[in-house]
């Protein structure tokens, strides 16, 4: 074990020797030295030597990576404070040998343990924390990626059961990390490796193809590149080419997403021309390049993406277009600079030493883009991961200001992503706005070049529907948040709602009650049931029946002053004991209506149903609705007769009539209706199709004794089939 864990040490060394000066090398062996006095030959639970992991994490920042001497200094230590060894190195002791940045990254490291980030199935304010400390220092989430690379490498020494978990969030966030951060070759290993072990079938599979296939693959990319080697040599650029294979992964996934097979992937390879160039000729000299290229094969402008005018947001840089090359294929090429390659294949790490080892502007860009979505405290782990992994593998748009300063959002934004862009106030307040001097809406989807201007009105506010068509998270995440606080606001009404109520219906508001309530109405939490009570969606009165005694039914006279203002009830008239509301059958008693969905007639049997803002309403016991108000609001229905009286007044209802459609028989009908001295015709539909007839009449009764007999009357009609009285 000594003799393995010298020999890593020996080899970082060596890489280390090649970039660092002398004093770096003496902080480099100092944290060997440290790490052995603290962890020495202990072993995680796996079996795996603590220290060898250390300086296999170490080793990929320096030589994969490409990080400083802090970074490597802080892969070597980054065990040294691990919940398991007897003797933990404290603050003092770190920053004291090693400084300040040191610690912060380390402790960074420790945060993340600490959280337990082995399953994406976070508590939201853990993931939050947790990330907002990251973002600190992005080289936190470096380092944190090279040890989940190292992780990924030895994944066989872990249980079947940690290692799915292990995938599960490396695929979906150290994975999605990487790209983000422009660590392109890490990305496309943690996928590879995610695949294997998801699918060992799916990526032998591939594995077995590609080596099958790399003699032809050799082969073509000779002939493909000798033309375009001799115009690149003839015109004196120092270059060198190279054929990168997608990775295992993208080639699995283009398979499944396009239903095709292993020889039918289009770009199953591309070829990447590197050019020596100075850096003020950078740009022409990947132009001359391309030109040369185009002139020798033809070329899919729909394929051509310049990331060298304007870098995507990570610092990566390139041209890339694809053509048709030898046999038909068609090939995928890049051209970029030895600068630009590094970048590329280190990301940000790179990004910096060409910049001088200060941060940028991408780099502050970045970490305001991961406070950004992280700023809503509500933000749900599952919803933070889908918008992180969609966001990252998006192309961006370029809009302009009306100032005409350049903004980059993803492909998709709208006019509405485009105002909380810019400031979470104007979002909120967006009504619409102009995009090249024409007015458009909310929901309109950028495009490149777009001039935009925005409206705002004081009294527009987020409404929930804007989740449908905003797309940056940023926008989404304002959205929810002024949602969540709007919602947390009605709930409390709705609380101090129930809480009066409850007073004054002298019954005690304790947890009992309120899982009761809950359960009754089908809610998980009482923020959302105090919500539904504030909105009025649901009514007091609703609340109130559940703690009624069921076994006393209240007579016709108790409900109704229950529901009621008195005054209202003075009115009204009762018998046998006040259980029977009686109507009236003239209906001079303005506090009940007829009910229009079934429109009773004196005579029908009948109920009362008290409304919330429309006084009581008489439907017929058969109506359509009875049922459903009689199941849901038991203590609305009240007992209702027809007082016996000798007086008429008139009664709406609707007859069906259907029949053969002899000549004269809408004249007959009318006529009965007509003749009949009690009855009155309010309108009459009479359809006629292929010899038979449909026909809907409104008439006015003053009975069900005299509906009945008109029904009687009508059906010896010659022709007619069927009388039946229709709900409305």
């Amino acid at each position: 074990m000594v003799e393995q864990i010298d020999k890593k040490y020996n080899k970082l060394k060596e890489i280390c020797h090649k970039n660092w000066q002398a004093v770096d090398i003496g902080k480099f062996e100092k944290a060997f030295e440290f790490a052995k006095k603290y962890i020495g030959e202990s072993k995680f639970r796996t079996g795996e030597v603590i220290l060898e992991h250390s300086l296999d994490v170490a080793s990929i920042i320096a030589s994969e990576i490409g990080l400083g001497s802090d970074s490597i200094v802080s892969g070597i230590l980054h065990n040294i404070m691990y919940a398991d060894l007897l003797k933990k190195a404290t603050r003092d002791d770190i920053e004291s040998e090693f400084g300040k940045p040191v610690f912060a990254i380390l402790d960074g490291m420790k945060k993340i343990n600490a959280l337990g980030t082995d399953t994406v199935d976070l508590h939201s304010e853990n993931y939050r924390k947790l990330l907002l400390a990251l973002a600190g220092d992005v080289r936190v989430i470096i380092i944190k990626i090279a040890d989940r690379l190292q992780v990924m490498r030895n994944l066989d020494i872990y249980s079947a059961e940690r290692r799915e978990r292990i995938v599960l969030e490396t695929s979906h966030l150290y994975a999605p990390l990487a790209h983000r951060l422009g660590l392109y070759t890490i990305n496309s290993e943690l996928l590879d490796l995610c695949l294997k072990y998801q699918n060992r079938e799916a990526y032998n599979y591939v594995v077995n193809r590609l080596k099958e296939t790399e003699k032809e693959r050799a082969g073509f990319v000779a002939e493909f590149v000798k033309p375009i080697e001799k115009k690149l040599k003839k015109k004196g650029l120092v270059f060198s080419m190279k054929a990168r294979t997608k990775s295992i992964s993208s080639i699995h996934t283009k398979m499944n997403t396009k239903n095709v097979s292993f020889d039918e992937v289009m770009d199953l390879f591309a070829i990447r021309i590197i050019l020596e160039s100075e850096l003020e000729n950078e740009k022409s000299d990947c132009w001359l390049v391309y030109s040369f290229v185009t002139e020798e094969y033809q070329t899919n402008p729909k394929r051509l993406r310049d990331w060298i005018t304007i870098p995507k947001s990570n610092g990566y840089e390139s041209l890339h277009t694809t053509v048709m090359g030898p046999h038909g294929r068609w090939v995928e090429i890049q051209i970029r600079t030895n600068r630009m390659d590094e970048v590329a294949e280190k990301g940000l790490a790179a990004h910096w030493k060409y910049k001088g080892g200060k941060e940028n502007s991408g780099y502050d860009n970045w970490l305001a883009n991961i406070r950004n979505i992280l700023e809503n405290p509500d933000l749900n782990v599952v919803d933070f991961i889908d918008q992180f992994s969609s966001e990252i593998y998006s192309d961006e748009v370029f809009v302009f200001t009306p100032k005409g300063d350049l903004k980059k959002l993803r492909q998709g934004a709208t006019m509405l992503d485009f105002a909380y862009e810019i400031h979470s106030g104007l979002g909120d307040t967006c009504v619409g706005g102009k995009v090249n001097g024409k007015k458009v809406t909310l929901k309109y989807v950028l495009k490149n070049g777009d001039h935009i201007s925005i409206d705002t009105a004081k009294n527009q506010k987020p409404k929930l529907d804007w989740l449908d068509f905003l797309v940056t998270s940023k926008a989404r995440n304002r959205v929810k948040a002024s949602l969540n606080e709007e919602r947390k606001n009605q709930a409390s009404q709705g609380r101090e709602i129930l809480v009066r109520k409850f007073k004054n219906w002298k019954i005690e508001l304790n947890d009992e009650a309120i899982r009761k309530m809950l359960k009754h109405f089908g809610f998980k939490l009482a923020v959302d049931f105090y919500y539904e009570l504030a909105t009025g969606k649901i009514d007091t009165l609703d609340v109130k029946a559940i703690f009624a005694e069921p076994e006393k039914e209240e007579s016709a006279k108790q409900k109704l002053s229950d529901l009621l203002p008195t005054g209202e009830v003075k009115n009204l008239a009762f018998e046998g004991g006040d259980d029977f509301l009686i109507i009236d059958n003239n209906l001079k008693n303005i506090n009940y209506k007829l009910a229009p969905c079934c429109n009773p007639v004196f005579g029908d049997a009948i109920f009362g149903f008290v409304t919330i803002n429309d006084g009581i309403k008489i439907h017929r016991r058969s109506c359509p609705n009875a049922p459903q108000m009689m199941e849901r609001f038991p203590y609305r229905i009240i007992k209702t007769r027809w007082r016996e009286t000798t007086g008429r007044s008139s009664f709406v209802t609707t007859l069906h009539v259907s029949g053969i459609d002899e000549v004269g028989i809408v004249t007959e009908l009318s006529h009965i209706i007509a003749k009949d001295l009690g009855t009155q015709m309010r309108s009459i539909n009479i359809e006629s199709d292929k010899g038979k007839f449909e026909g809907v009449l409104k008439i006015s009764v003053y009975s069900l004794d005299h509906l009945e007999f008109l029904i009687q009357k009508m059906k010896k009609v010659k022709g007619v089939v069927s009388v039946t009285r229709g709900e409305k």
